[in-house]
């Protein structure tokens, strides 16, 4: 048997469920020589904003105990460069491709989602809206308000598939799930890192030379998991689930909760290959669960 590990997230229909996440997989060239990217579901770029952005000073990352912290700061060569420079490679793939972006204001995201909108080639757009190394005291997806106001602005301005990528750090992730939804997201994509920092006791001082960063990879996996549960289980459109990801194990949790995809993001970086193997693990999962369709087991757990 055969199993079908197809899914629909808006109008993008993937070959399996399995994704990168945005800002661990560059833009795919990177890791061109190490796996066989035509395998992946889909691939969520390293995130673009409208200019150029240099990022935040190193250091940058830091390992921690099941983790690390990074402060990149959404360094990127700006929209234009994207399209010349970067899009082509990705076209070739022949997956899906993602392209994650943000913005300092609700102009410059509506701008970004129109010069998508017409660039052949972008299958979807993820909203980043909750990149926490940007020095502003508020993200937009800590507020339900300015998450509606900014999806809301983006989906006028796309017929592209959105994909809403939200904060964990709120009080009330289903709260700012349901304002996204309400304004007309295709899908939620959750969790962004954690904030954190590390310091150094003999020098007294911050690892990061930003102060603190995002904490990614397993030490996150428990909260992600209940984030995406609660998350799935008061939306209707499909929710990514990512957070910690580093096996087939782990993914199928994720699945099980009510992710209908999963992105890997730091376990790209201890395994290059480990999406591919996900994907392959799940097939096998599923041929001897004897279960046909992976749209059975999404959001099959028992409470």
């Amino acid at each position: 048997m055969k199993p079908d590990l197809s899914v629909k997230i808006g109008k993008l229909k993937l070959k399996n469920p399995v994704m990168v996440a945005s800002g661990t997989f560059g833009y795919a060239e990177e890791f061109s020589s190490l796996m066989d990217l035509k395998k992946l579901g889909a691939i969520v770029t390293k995130t673009i904003t409208l200019k150029p952005r240099k990022g935040n000073p190193p250091p940058r990352t830091v390992e921690t105990a099941a983790g690390m912290l990074n402060a990149i700061g959404l360094e990127n060569p700006g929209i234009k460069v994207f399209i010349k420079d970067k899009l082509p490679f990705l076209k070739k793939i022949g997956v899906p491709i993602i392209v994650s972006i943000s913005a300092d204001n609700d102009s410059e995201f509506v701008e970004l989602a129109k010069i998508l909108n017409k660039t052949n080639g972008v299958s979807a757009i993820e909203l980043n809206l909750s990149c926490p190394n940007l020095g502003t005291s508020r993200m937009v997806s800590q507020l339900d308000k300015a998450t509606y106001r900014v999806v809301r602005a983006v989906r006028a301005a796309t017929k592209l598939t959105l994909i809403t990528k939200l904060t964990p750090n709120v009080t009330d992730i289903g709260l700012i799930a349901r304002a996204a939804t309400a304004a007309d997201t295709d899908a939620i994509s959750l969790v962004n890192t954690f904030l954190a920092m590390a310091v150094d006791k003999d020098s007294r001082r911050p690892k990061l030379a930003n102060v603190t960063g995002g904490l990614s990879g397993p030490a996150i996996k428990p909260i992600a998991l209940r984030m995406v549960w609660e998350v799935s289980r008061t939306v209707y459109v499909p929710v990514i689930g990512m957070g910690g990801i580093m096996n087939t194990e782990d993914a199928m949790e994720f699945i099980v909760a009510g992710a209908t995809a999963v992105a890997v993001g730091t376990g790209s970086f201890v395994n290059p290959s480990a999406s591919i193997e996900i994907v392959d693990g799940i097939k096998r999962y599923l041929q001897a669960q004897k279960i046909k369709d992976i749209e059975d087991l999404i959001g099959s757990i028992k409470c």
